[in-house]
């Protein structure tokens, strides 16, 4: 029976910050990951916080990000049909899944975090003995993702995310609503980077893998197959 995963993506369009500022999903984040576990035969659900379309970040439609599998996606109809019609995590048994991967962009920032559903599905996954992953933003969907004895999941575990020396260098630090690095620290998380920013860097803990940018979106998808 082959494994089965659920990937997640973002409902937000816009920095909620300042609604004239666009954002979404971080379209190679997605598709490196997809790439990855359809060669390994895995079978893949795609949810959202809300159910429904998943809008795209446009920084990810330009080069270097736009690259070869992201052009594949955009360009397939019936690929892009998945991203219009996500299901929602109240359709979702997470005892039918053997992980969970959460994609990144900014917009995660917004509706990743509050999602009682998300949360859900992780701790069920987790604690039956599955795998979590998340690359770059998508780590923003573990912030405050509690195990049935209360504590946080990300406490105490060695992990990486989008970095705030990133952020700055990407001219958002401005617009985002907080600093994820500092948060995750705040829940006990063992936080590390890349000595440079942008490089593949992937964190791996028992069975939570996580990478730091969109750089890392092959190496993380990888690993997380390699553990299943």
């Amino acid at each position: 029976m082959s494994k089965r995963i659920v990937l997640v993506v973002t409902n937000v369009d816009h920095y909620e910050t300042d609604p004239s500022h666009p954002t979404g999903l971080w379209l190679s984040e997605l598709t490196h990951a997809y790439d990855i576990f359809e060669e390994h035969g895995f079978e893949q659900t795609i949810v959202s916080p809300a159910g429904g379309r998943s809008p795209l970040e446009p920084r990810s439609l330009k080069f270097p990000a736009y690259d070869r599998s992201a052009k594949a996606w955009h360009t397939d109809p019936a690929r892009m049909a998945l991203l219009d019609d996500t299901a929602g995590p109240e359709r979702i048994d997470p005892a039918d899944y053997d992980a969970i991967y959460f994609t990144g962009g900014h917009a995660v920032m917004f509706d990743f975090p509050a999602s009682e559903g998300l949360q859900r599905i992780t701790r069920e996954i987790y604690e039956h003995g599955g795998v979590v992953g998340a690359v770059c933003h998508g780590y923003c969907g573990l912030l405050d993702t509690t195990l049935s004895d209360g504590s946080h999941l990300v406490a105490g575990r060695d992990l990486t995310g989008f970095s705030w020396r990133e952020e700055v260098l990407a001219r958002v630090d401005k617009l985002v609503p907080y600093n994820i690095e500092e948060r995750m620290k705040e829940r006990g998380a063992r936080y590390s980077k890349a000595l440079l920013p942008f490089v593949s860097h992937t964190v791996v803990d028992g069975r939570l893998v996580t990478g730091q940018n969109p750089g890392s979106a092959k190496e993380t998808a990888a690993k997380v197959a390699a553990l299943l």
